[in-house]
């Protein structure tokens, strides 16, 4: 039975824990990851779900994500999630969310790393993903038009892209090299 460490708004942990299935209460939350994984050539490994998957079964999907669990880090929510749904080892330690969604229920980490592989090569996990492909922005977006892939806002799939190659929110390199703040 899968456990979650529960929040409040400021994303402080509140010392209470339920299980999956139990319903949030007002002012409670939790953390889900969503990891993005983008080739050399500036596209993203998506998958396409079970088809028993309780929610968006059949459908696609960016490359790995899912909730965290108690006792874990967002990070350390991240490695499980890819490890276990795609059979990659990736070394967490010194990346941080690319950026912060928060939903309804939680706060929704997504990391976007560049990462070059061989679908045919990854080890999928049964009941959760039944297949991997590459995919340009414009097949993402040409899926989620035609409701074969889950309906991400097409802005948000936008920043996912933008963020293999960029950090933070403003586009003023010389003082980012500087390590200066524009505050």
């Amino acid at each position: 039975m899968e456990l979650f460490d529960i929040y409040n708004m400021n994303r402080e942990k509140t010392g209470r824990i339920i299980p999956r299935s139990d319903k949030l209460k007002d002012g409670e939350y939790h953390i889900v990851v969503h990891i993005c994984l983008v080739n050399s050539r500036g596209q993203m490994l998506v998958q396409q779900r079970w088809p028993s998957k309780r929610s968006w079964g059949n459908m696609w999907d960016i490359s790995v994500g899912g909730s965290c669990i108690s006792g874990e880090t967002s990070a350390e929510g991240a490695h499980r999630e890819v490890l276990e749904e795609i059979g990659l080892d990736i070394n967490f330690s010194n990346i941080r969310p690319s950026l912060t969604v928060n939903f309804a229920d939680g706060f929704d980490d997504i990391y976007v790393i560049p990462y070059d592989c061989e679908p045919f090569l990854l080890r999928l996990q049964d009941e959760e993903v039944q297949a991997v492909e590459w995919a340009d922005k414009e097949d993402i977006f040409r899926m989620i038009d035609s409701g074969e892939f889950i309906p991400y806002h097409k802005a948000l799939i936008e920043l996912m892209f933008h963020f293999v190659n960029h950090c933070g929110t403003y586009t003023r390199d010389d003082d980012r090299e500087k390590g200066r703040s524009l505050a």
